[in-house]
């Protein structure tokens, strides 16, 4: 799919997609005035459910850019990643970065950037951190349709609620993980069997360091965020067979691997509140924990994502 000629649409197309919602949402409020919502009740759509009109067809391209990303925008998804490797299942699977309520719980307040952002943004911190890649214009046709398709998959789900699924549980935090272990387990665990011997990556399958793969930046390069994420989801023939020990060790190892930069990483959590396992020293005070070896950017000055208007340090 060729970048198309950027177009206004997205707020328009949005408030169409909100009034498509059902009516009949399992959802309500208290008497105190909170939403009330029966998770368990809800089911997201999938791709049979998308409807044969022009917004169907919206929601259908967002729909393969996340499925297809580097080979639809090769200027802005850089690496050898895809919005799928990590949100997978079309972003539906719960215990994969679910992205079900995602367009219900923006614009949000985000402690690593300090500001209150919108959708659009958190779609392009993906693209500039986790695809190691560049911004992608917002007001673009493809920023329209991916965006379309986060609505789509978040019809019913109240504005404001934040479902259970919305990050994955943390890891015991009384863990720590040991990369000499986690070598050995990449090979007994037969990972290499998709992500390569190198960690290259295999055909679609993810890198998992290297040039293509997630940069320092990535939430997926704190080694508990990616132990939360194998524990859960690795290997995917058996997954739920490694124990927490294992899923750290895992990471440390695979996070303890040289990988691309991010720039200006440094004035992340300009307010402080970051977690321990940053692997990049901040602005703040706070020292690398475990930094791998970083890999330069082509195109550094096309990765930032601007920074919306703020009280304290000047944006960045």
């Amino acid at each position: 799919m060729r970048s198309l000629p950027a177009r206004p649409a997205a707020v328009a197309l949005l408030a169409l997609m909100a009034g498509a919602c059902a009516p009949d949402r399992p959802a309500s409020q208290d008497a105190h005035g909170a939403v009330a919502f029966n998770e368990a009740a809800w089911t997201a759509k999938r791709e049979a459910d998308i409807p044969a009109d022009s917004l169907g067809a919206s929601v259908k391209r967002g729909l393969y850019l996340l499925r297809f990303t580097p080979e639809s925008l090769p200027q802005y998804a850089t690496s050898g990643l895809r919005c799928t490797s990590c949100h997978q299942d079309d972003g539906i699977k719960l215990s994969a970065g679910s992205l079900t309520g995602a367009h219900a719980r923006f614009p949000q307040y985000m402690s690593r950037t300090g500001a209150v952002i919108d959708l659009a943004d958190r779609v392009n911190y993906c693209f500039t951190r986790s695809l190691a890649g560049n911004v992608l214009p917002k007001e673009s046709r493809e920023m329209t349709d991916i965006l379309a398709y986060l609505a789509f998959i978040s019809e019913g789900i109240p504005s404001g609620y934040h479902m259970s699924t919305a990050a994955m549980p943390k890891m015991p935090t009384e863990l720590e993980g040991d990369a000499a272990r986690g070598a050995q387990l990449y090979v007994e665990k037969t990972c290499s069997t998709c992500h390569g011997a190198n960690g290259e990556g295999l055909g679609v399958l993810p890198p998992l360091w290297g040039p293509r793969s997630y940069s320092i930046g990535a939430s997926m390069a704190r080694i508990e965020r990616v132990a939360a994420f194998i524990y859960r989801n690795m290997p995917q023939v058996n997954p739920g067979s490694l124990s927490e020990q294992e899923a750290w060790d895992l990471a440390a190892y695979i996070n303890g691997q040289p990988r691309p930069d991010s720039p200006a990483k440094e004035f992340d959590w300009p307010v402080g509140g970051n977690p321990k396992d940053v692997p990049y020293d901040l602005r703040s005070g706070h020292k690398a924990y475990r930094p791998p070896t970083l890999l330069p950017r082509s195109t550094p000055q096309r990765a930032i994502v601007p920074v919306p208007p703020r009280a304290g340090p000047a944006a960045r």
